[in-house]
């Protein structure tokens, strides 16, 4: 019912919205001196920020056309090489002969667009060939297709590791750090191949049971049969996925803007201000973040639900009570995949020490292939946007890919001569609970 609710709130604003366009063509005719004066350009900004608030989103432009790569522009092109029902593989194909490290980036399904790490990418390209998780709104998806849970994102990222091969890098930011954690454990107890030479996980909620923040609290305060009751909802028509039950993106963005609404107030006057001053440069940069953050997508009830039972209340992965499929998932079997934790001081989403957890559970690493690195007044965003994530972060990073990429040679080198890949094993005990 909440669905249906929204989309008549949208319908009802509809003659709200012509009408603030006429008047906004309108105050921008450059024939009209009353757009001049100090009441137009006012009449003008709130005009704008209205519009801004009620439109309808779709997803975003990558917008990366070129990087730089030795000093001089290269082309860039987006290339889905894999497409599946609710995940595409898209690759930034550069146009250069330079062999780098192959990365993986696999963006949070949690409801925003994978174009949230548009500045992770933009980061990463000059240095290595890129590929990220293109996750696909759920309500623009048939419910003839297959379901889609915790399991099948594990499947997915172990399908996509094994398509790109060996001496893959990855990096997981935010939710899909229990996920890949958990893929990368089932692989190396398969003694797979092609498991990841590193993994670098940026904000993830590996065990949030260190320092819940109030998105752990509220989590551990309901039941699943409450999140099933009051956040799930059926997609209507006209959507391709009318029908399909899911945890709508309204919701959630709901939920982010609720947990900042003071800071989100202030920019709104801010960019009133700017509107109103005619910085158009400052303006633009308001409204390119806030189109992205005003862009949501809708996730699969099935594994929105899961999700929260498995990571959030649960903590099967700490306790070492996770299994993704038949298969146990046990962080000790990862000896050959050098692991970089990344948190943020000021991360209100998931709190310092969730991501550092993964360091205590591979105890099949030696202690020179685990790092670990808290970027200091950062938020959750700014682990892996902005300027810190730019100057900080990302070389950071860098210099950790190359040091353990095996065709560069390097201390991966190192850990297979001491660990050499083995043969499946299922026989060792499941890690016990954490104290």
């Amino acid at each position: 019912m909440l669905y249906f609710l929204h989309e008549m709130q949208h319908l009802a604003l509809l003659p709200a919205r012509m009408m603030n366009d006429g008047v906004t063509k309108l105050l921008n005719n450059p024939f009209n001196l009353f757009a001049g004066t100090p009441l137009g350009r006012n009449m003008a900004s709130a005009a704008s920020i209205f519009e801004q608030l009620t439109r309808r989103y779709g997803k975003p432009a990558w917008g990366l056309g070129e990087t730089e790569i030795d000093g001089r522009k290269v082309a860039v092109t987006e290339e889905a090489v894999i497409k599946r029902a609710y995940c595409h593989l898209l690759h930034f194909n550069r146009a250069t002969e330079r062999q780098d490290p192959k990365l993986l980036i696999v963006a949070p399904m949690s409801g925003h667009y994978a174009t949230l790490l548009r500045g992770t990418v933009e980061a990463m390209l000059p240095d290595h060939d890129v590929y990220i998780t293109d996750w696909l709104d759920a309500r623009m998806i048939p419910v003839t297709s297959d379901r889609f849970n915790l399991a099948d994102y594990i499947d997915y990222v172990m399908d996509f590791l094994h398509f790109l091969g060996p001496n893959t890098h990855v990096i997981a930011v935010c939710q899909p750090a229990v996920p890949v954690f958990a893929a990368v454990s089932v692989m190396s107890m398969w003694g797979d191949l092609c498991v990841p030479a590193t993994l670098t996980m940026i904000g993830g909620p590996i065990d949030t049971r260190e320092n819940p923040t109030a998105v752990n609290k509220l989590a551990q305060e309901h039941s699943i049969d409450w999140f099933e009751e009051n956040v799930i909802q059926t997609v209507p028509p006209p959507y391709p996925g009318a029908m399909r039950r899911v945890y709508p993106g309204f919701i959630q963005l709901t939920n982010f803007v609720s947990m900042n609404l003071d800071r989100h107030r202030e920019s709104m006057h801010q960019l009133f201000d700017h509107l109103v001053q005619g910085d158009e440069e400052a303006a633009a940069q308001k409204r390119a973040f806030y189109d992205e953050y005003l862009a949501v997508m809708d996730l699969p009830a099935e594994f929105y639900l899961q999700t929260v039972k498995t990571v959030f209340q649960d903590h099967a992965l700490p306790k070492g009570e996770m299994v993704a499929r038949w298969h146990p998932v046990d962080p000790r079997m990862i000896d050959r995949t050098a692991l970089l934790c990344v948190e943020g001081e000021l991360d209100d989403i998931c709190g310092v020490g969730q991501t550092k957890a993964a360091l205590k559970l591979t105890t099949g690493l030696t202690s020179s292939a685990k790092r670990y690195y808290m970027q200091k007044d950062a938020g959750h965003y700014g682990v892996f946007n902005g300027g810190k994530w730019r100057r900080e972060i990302a070389p950071r990073i860098k210099a950790f890919i190359r040091e353990y990429d095996r065709e560069i040679g390097s201390a991966r080198d190192r850990i297979i001569a001491v660990n050499p890949p083995r043969r499946r094993r299922t026989d060792r005990a499941m890690p016990q609970a954490a104290e």
